[in-house]
């Protein structure tokens, strides 16, 4: 097997040629290891190659899957068919204007393929040598500015083995060479170079020297196509002026708490009137369908004027409002993106709640009847506050004699 890869078991050859397919389509590396179910190392090794030496100094070579594709040319650029028609047409004695409506094109572009890509010696317009002249013309890649330049290469390492920023290096190289533009760099050719070395001719292992420390950089998706957008949202700004102020009950906030990996969860509900609380037990994790199922089972045996409003945050786990809200007769609003603080009871409520539910903590070993008693006035979250005069969410003082009930039920 030296010097050349010959298939395995068939198994493992399946996969291979399986994930060389998905990379073609242009999966990521770690989403096609998922697929075929192997490691995301043998998924390199598999699209990179690898080389190994034996014992006997014998090199042994795994070359990568096959994943190049042909190069789409775009449709502006004439192809090797229609310089073969314009070529006919030419003999024809057809003009370059006939010619360009016949291809749909502007007679400027006919003009110019017949001036640029015709046969010096004769003069002639041959379609296929046109076709290599202008292939031959297209733009290639070329070495860039650090790749050429030794010097400037060498400043740029150096500084970057000091734990630069790209940024911070492209202002020095404008200060350290004033009169030689060709050495200035913008902060993004810094990074292309870091992120593909084969290119910039740095060094492999300049991407530790970086703040994130990456090997290639994060893709992000623009804001109008990132999943999880939730649709036809009613911002809290609309909300009615009797629930901003508290003086009306009936104005509910909501979130979730979270376990360890964002694996479990529990629902929390606050009354901003009252502080009462209800726990909401998802058991099966923290779908829009459980979120949705477990607000309803609290709310509905409630009156209609206590429930008036519910304000959430912009989660995903709330992509189903408008059932909440068509069931319930209620509206939801969402508070707008990274602002905890328009959800200041339930946020407060929060932070006292995890001293029951410390964070990493798995939280699918709650059962209902110990969320149930949590909730209860008498625990943490029903503790007398200051933003109520030193009341309970049942509007009665602290007693040490006596301690009141819920009022409000947790759904089970």
């Amino acid at each position: 097997m030296v010097g050349r890869w010959r298939p395995g078991s068939g198994a493992q050859w399946d996969k291979r040629v399986e994930f060389g397919r998905l990379i073609a389509l242009g999966v990521s590396n770690a989403e096609a290891c998922r697929i075929v179910g192997v490691n995301r190392k043998t998924g390199h090794w598999w699209r990179h190659g690898r080389k190994i030496t034996g014992t006997d100094g014998r090199v042994i070579e795994y070359p990568p899957v096959a994943t190049a594709q042909k190069r789409d040319i775009s449709s502006r650029f004439l192809a090797a068919e229609e310089r073969v028609v314009i070529a006919d047409l030419r003999r024809a004695g057809h003009g370059v204007r006939e010619i360009a409506g016949r291809l749909a094109r502007s007679p400027s572009t006919v003009s110019r393929e017949l001036r640029r890509n015709r046969d010096e010696g004769s003069g002639q317009y041959r379609p296929y040598a046109a076709q290599r002249l202008a292939d031959k013309r297209r733009a290639r890649r070329r070495p860039g500015k650090l790749a050429r330049d030794a010097v400037l290469r060498e400043c740029v390492q150096g500084w970057l083995d000091q734990h630069w920023s790209p940024e911070q290096i492209g202002q020095v190289l404008r200060w350290r060479f004033p009169d030689q533009p060709e050495r200035h760099l913008a902060p993004e050719t810094i990074y292309q170079a870091i992120y593909r070395p084969e290119l910039g001719g740095l060094r492999r292992d300049l991407h530790r020297r970086l703040r994130t420390g990456r090997r290639c950089r994060k893709p992000r998706r623009r804001a109008e196509v990132r999943r999880g957008r939730l649709v036809a949202m009613t911002m809290i700004d609309q909300r009615s002026a009797e629930a901003t102020d508290r003086s009306v009950p009936g104005s509910w906030e909501g979130d979730l708490i979270m376990g360890a990996v964002n694996r479990s969860a529990i629902g929390t509900l606050v009354e901003r009137s009252s502080r009462a609380v209800i726990l909401l037990h998802l058991p099966d994790g923290k779908s829009a369908e459980a979120v949705r199922d477990a607000v309803i089972a609290a709310l509905a045996p409630l009156p209609p004027q206590l429930r008036t409003a519910l304000a959430w945050d912009q989660g995903t786990e709330m992509a189903l409002h408008a059932e909440i809200s068509a069931t319930l007769g209620m509206p939801v609003f969402f508070c707008e993106r990274a602002s905890p603080w328009q959800r200041p009871s339930n946020e407060n409520t929060n932070g006292l709640l995890r001293q029951y539910f410390p964070k990493g903590s798995d939280l699918r070993s709650c059962s209902a009847e110990q969320l149930a008693e949590i909730a209860a006035p008498s625990s943490t979250p029903g503790r007398a506050r200051r933003s109520a005069g030193k009341r309970l969410p049942n509007g009665s003082p602290r007693s040490t004699r006596a301690e009141p009930t819920s009022t409000m039920r947790m759904a089970r």
